[in-house]
């Protein structure tokens, strides 16, 4: 996001009584960089584990800098998170500001929120797109409202999909043997095409290799 088109939302957001939390890029906001130039940044470090890996997320930040470099810049707060793996190589940093109070008890919280955007993005846009559920797909508007059902039954498939990868124990085992989730999807449309199951956990219990495939007549 460019400086301007920041700006621009950040005052949108205030004027309606929200708040907002931005990605901020260094490149775009060279008066935020100017700044914080030379001014000893508050600073909390933390060792995180996940699994048998272990990073450290370092947090910077600093509260009331202008947005832009005149004098009718809006004030924000900024914060960076900068994560490194157990070899001290950086593998992920990023930058945000904000109208909320930046401090200890909040930077991290903050920058969390602020990678959530990423995470919804990869987890939920792109796996709508790419990852078997082709919502990119253009369904034809037929003569009132088709596309729009359609893409609305895509979305409802979604939702139970991701409610089975959090409680089926069938279908995640499943999703682990086939590994992908195009690979799953594909996988059950063959299965189908030649095979009738019983039911639909023993479709599941066969494409997790839990059960062997039926037999004809």
């Amino acid at each position: 996001m460019t400086c301007s088109r920041a700006s621009r939302s950040a005052r949108r957001c205030a004027s309606t009584g929200g708040h907002f939390l931005f990605v901020c890029k260094p490149d775009p906001h060279p008066a935020i960089e100017q700044f914080r130039t030379g001014i000893v940044l508050d600073e909390r470090v933390e060792r995180v584990r996940h699994g048998k890996q272990t990073a450290t997320h370092r947090y910077r930040w600093l509260c009331g800098v202008p947005l832009r470099g005149d004098v009718k810049a809006m004030s924000v707060n900024w914060l960076e998170i900068e994560i490194a793996d157990a070899k001290g190589t950086i593998t992920y940093r990023n930058s945000f500001i904000t109208d909320l109070p930046v401090h200890r008890d909040t930077v991290a919280e903050l920058a969390a929120c602020g990678r959530a955007r990423w995470k919804i993005e990869n987890e939920t846009f792109n796996v709508l797109k790419a990852k078997g559920s082709n919502l990119e797909h253009n369904f034809g508007h037929g003569k009132h409202h088709l596309a729009s059902v359609l893409a609305t039954l895509n979305l409802l498939a979604f939702a139970f999909h991701t409610v089975c990868d959090l409680g089926d124990r069938v279908w995640k085992a499943a999703r682990r043997e086939l590994v992908t989730r195009q690979g799953f999807f594909q996988t059950r449309a063959a299965l189908t095409a030649y095979v009738v199951f019983a039911s639909w956990r023993e479709l599941l219990e066969a494409m997790a290799f839990a059960t062997p495939m039926p037999q004809g007549p």
